[in-house]
């Protein structure tokens, strides 16, 4: 098998654009790259605020190398750029799509001095399979890299990078962080912005109302964007999730 990103032509490499006092730290999901936090990024930073986006380790290079990697690893990735944000910035807000949520909302949990959350389409809940159940825990301890399944054609297909493979090792480390992240839910008190797209396949329906009935957040938010697919921040509604998380990082939602 051949392993190649979707997309190579686009820009997926860590980011960080200097802009005021206050950051935002975004994370990408399993598998691609910041291409899918970009337009997000480059949104709020020509707003002024200052934008980080991390690489994840064993992302945009081959599946092999995500195969390498623990849960604990992309925490700390995230963790650390966080810490190299905070350091320069007043405030920092924390968002993330898919894992990037997870990742997102794990790091809130533990750092109650953020200033707000956004989980967009958080991998908190996927769907059960048969796949997941009963061959995942014999073809993960082997390696095996499967090739995905094409979904139905998006808008947000032409704006993905990642791979067009599933690492089954590092596929059970998301499950394991998924399970890490639901266990401190309780422990986020910051504001929280959850967006899910309604036509969104790849999380569970129930994932928005988990995290926003566990969390004790004073101030939360759930929208859901009816024509979007799983990558809420580049399909076709990006904009409008955009100038949502601009309205709540300035509280005015």
């Amino acid at each position: 098998m051949t392993y190649t990103l979707r997309n190579p032509h686009l820009e997926g490499n860590s980011f960080f654009w200097e802009g005021g006092l206050v950051g935002v730290l975004l994370s990408h999901g399993y598998t691609a790259t910041t291409a899918e936090v970009r337009l997000l990024g480059r949104f709020l930073h020509e707003h002024g605020y200052t934008v980080s986006g991390p690489l994840l380790p064993g992302h945009g290079t081959t599946p092999q190398d995500m195969n390498r990697c623990r849960w604990q690893t992309w925490a700390e990735a995230f963790e650390s750029a966080y810490r190299d944000l905070a350091a320069r910035c007043e405030r920092v807000f924390v968002g993330g799509e898919s894992m990037g949520g997870l990742l997102a909302l794990y790091l809130a949990s533990q750092h109650p001095e953020v200033a707000g959350v956004m989980a967009y389409a958080a991998a908190l809940v996927v769907p059960s399979s048969f796949a997941q159940t009963f061959l995942l825990p014999l073809l993960a301890p082997l390696g095996v890299i499967l090739q995905k399944r094409p979904g139905a054609p998006n808008t947000a297909d032409a704006r993905w990078q990642g791979y067009d493979q599933n690492p089954l090792r590092a596929t059970q480390q998301l499950f394991a962080l998924q399970a890490a992240t639901r266990a401190r839910l309780s422990e986020i008190t910051r504001p929280i912005l959850i967006v899910q797209g309604r036509l969104d396949t790849s999380v569970d329906a129930s994932a928005p109302d988990v995290i926003y009935h566990r969390v004790r957040s004073t101030e939360k938010h759930l929208y859901w964007f009816e024509h979007s697919t799983h990558c809420v921040l580049l399909d076709q509604e990006w904009e409008d999730v955009a100038a949502l998380t601009l309205r709540f990082m300035e509280g005015k939602l």
